[in-house]
């Protein structure tokens, strides 16, 4: 196969920045030997945390954001990205990409292993229980996650509510707010 020209940054987003669209907000423009390189615009709207077996690596280009994530099993932390920042995030942390807008980062990740499981976990936004998870294996990054997300949007309350508190789950924070 032979090698693509190098990418300008700036070029590609001032003629396919429309392609960022939420609630993912992703556009994958290398998915090639073992890797799939997106570029990621904000802002997004969504609530899960995402969980995979491999690494996963962000560059901020443009802006901050905030990678909400749940370490060593049950602590909620957010780790700030900011413009000119990268970031190796370790397999099987959950985590959940909080992207501002004008705000452009670089996600790079691994291909997947044909046994691997991809996650999206909603916790409760009340007492931080896990409210919903939807495992799927992960062979299209630009639009596994966004279906996932569609139908735990689309899910009737009774299986978004919360069995230890009560209180729904959204698939999107409220307008003005980042999420838990």
């Amino acid at each position: 196969m032979p090698l693509t020209p190098p990418l300008n940054i700036p070029l590609w987003l001032e003629s396919n920045s429309h392609l960022l669209q939420p609630p993912i907000n992703n556009f994958c423009v290398y998915d090639e030997h073992n890797m799939t390189v997106m570029i990621v615009g904000g802002p997004n709207a969504r609530t899960d945390y995402h969980i995979n077996e491999t690494p996963e690596w962000f560059y901020q280009y443009r802006g901050a954001m905030l990678l909400k994530v749940v370490d060593s099993g049950d602590e909620f932390k957010d780790i700030w990205i900011n413009e000119g920042d990268m970031f190796l995030l370790p397999p099987n942390t959950p985590h959940n990409p909080v992207r501002f807008a004008d705000t452009v980062g670089i996600v790079i990740e691994q291909k997947r292993p044909a046994t691997s499981m991809d996650r999206l976990r909603w916790y409760c936004q009340g007492c931080k229980e896990v409210v919903h998870e939807a495992a799927f294996h992960c062979t299209d990054l630009g639009t596994q996650i966004k279906s996932a997300v569609e139908d735990f949007k689309n899910k009737d309350d009774s299986l978004r509510r919360c069995k230890n508190c009560g209180v729904i789950a959204t698939s999107a924070p409220p307008p003005g707010e980042s999420h838990i």
